[in-house]
């Protein structure tokens, strides 16, 4: 029997490692979640069969539960909370991973310090990933719609954090004072994780909410190690390893460093923001639609407007409409457009978008100086030219699209306030750029209606 249990835990590793490398192409990507989702329920079912095992009402009452509860919530979420929902899920994971953590602690049943050690990281860092994940699913649910900041916060967070460490250290060096220890460590790690995300503004949450994924791959990890179990070690350690390598490419594409999205005050400087030259100059959808069907080429820049418009399947129609003129249509996504890594790329192939007609920041960039029309719906921050021409600006060095060497831009926004991260755009100024106001939606329809009149 220990043999097939250990044959299936690799065999769940494999499924788990296989379905993770084709999430990492749209076009595989739902293969992929089945791949991985027939990992986890051979490492599930194989658990009963393990010596020593009881409760399985328990068990399978509290799979059964969750189960239903993950199925519901995931076929009625919408597209525009699909982030606050992976926020919420991840951070159930590194709750899980400190929940197994208090039960060994609680036992104390250690053979050697290693084990002991292992299971009090564990317990650390899925605490914090734990209550950080719940800061960040408020702050995109809009529960908490601004940074909580006070003067000394980053000097009060170390101090709480050094203190989580001090207790972790006497439950490792004094395991017999255990008890009260454990309890107030624990809450003082979850303590830190409320601390640590709650200065975080809402448009660094797509690279806080890789980095707790990558903290609650860790953390199961560490547990697998505890538990003896090669699938959490396996699956924790791919998680881990994919989460911070993500974390990286996230804070890259934003030109910043991860210490510099947890740490700073991006956006809240409180300094008076440089004027932006020029004004913003409206266009209504007939002109609109005139443009861009007699337009050669067309690049649509998506962002979290559209999420929130539900536009993606009007775009679709819109784009379709242009290629039946003969319009060269692309798609130009972002690394962080959205609020979470690959939003756009989700949305748009809930739409049917072809896969080969969206292209990524080094791929398209070289086309906007060719391009005659480039239409903007819902995006921000990752088309701001301030990112590359002024050194004040809190996004400067940030890589974007270079939506402003077009020929003539067109951008549909609800109104004229700054976006997500309070940053003001200039490209909205700009002498090329037209405002096409009004929701998503609702513009990408009279833009169809406008090129069927033609």
């Amino acid at each position: 029997m220990d043999n097939i249990i250990e044959i299936s835990y690799f065999i769940a590793a494999v499924l788990f490692i296989l379905g993770l490398k084709r999430m990492s192409s749209p076009v595989t990507a739902r293969d992929g979640i089945i791949w991985a989702g027939a990992g986890m329920l051979v490492a599930t079912l194989i658990t009963f069969l393990h010596p020593g095992m009881h409760n399985y009402v328990l068990m399978t009452t509290a799979i059964f539960v969750g189960g239903v509860a993950a199925f519901w919530s995931g076929k009625k979420v919408a597209m525009t909370d699909m982030p606050q929902m992976i926020a919420l899920y991840n951070g159930m994971g590194g709750g899980a991973a400190g929940a197994i953590a208090a039960v060994e602690l609680l036992k104390g049943e250690f053979h050697s310090q290693t084990f002991l050690t292992l299971a009090v990281l564990g317990a650390l860092i899925g605490s914090v990933s734990f209550s950080g994940s719940l800061i960040a699913f408020a702050k995109l649910q809009g529960l908490i719609r601004r940074p909580m900041r006070f003067p000394g916060q980053q000097y009060f967070n170390l101090a709480v954090f050094l203190i989580a460490l001090g207790l972790a250290a006497t439950l490792i060096f004094s395991p017999n004072l255990a008890g009260l220890v454990i309890l107030a460590f624990f809450a003082v790690a979850l303590a830190y994780g409320f601390l640590m995300a709650l200065p975080i503004g809402g448009a660094d949450m797509p690279v806080v909410i890789s980095l707790f994924n990558a903290l609650t791959g860790l953390a199961v990890a560490f547990e697998g190690f505890v538990l003896n179990n090669a699938a959490m070690i396996i699956a924790g350690t791919v998680v881990g390893s994919a989460g911070t390598l993500l974390t990286q490419l996230m804070a890259k594409a934003m030109n910043r460093s991860i210490g510099n999205v947890l740490f700073s005050s991006f956006g809240s400087s409180g300094g008076e923001e440089a004027a932006v030259e020029g004004s913003m100059k409206p266009i209504d959808a007939a002109d609109a639609g005139i443009m861009m069907a007699y337009a050669e080429r067309v690049i649509i820049i998506p962002g979290y407007g559209m999420a929130v418009a539900q536009a993606q399947h009007k775009i679709w129609e819109l784009t379709e409409l242009l290629r039946k003129r003969d319009v060269d249509v692309k798609f130009a996504i972002h690394p962080v457009a959205g609020r979470m890594p690959g939003h756009m790329n989700v949305l748009l192939a809930e739409a049917n978008v072809p896969y080969d007609l969206l292209y990524d920041l080094d791929e398209i960039n070289a086309a906007f100086p060719q391009t005659d029309v480039v239409l903007v719906i819902g995006a921000n921050d990752v088309v701001n030219p301030s990112a590359r021409t002024n050194p004040e600006s809190p996004i400067y060095g940030m890589p974007i699209l270079d939506a402003d060497k077009a020929h003539n831009v067109i951008v549909i926004k609800r109104g004229q306030g700054k976006g997500f991260s309070g940053v003001e755009n200039a490209l909205f100024f700009a002498d090329n750029t037209r405002m096409l106001y009004g929701d998503g939606q609702a513009m990408a329809g009279e833009l169809i209606q406008a090129i069927k009149e033609l």
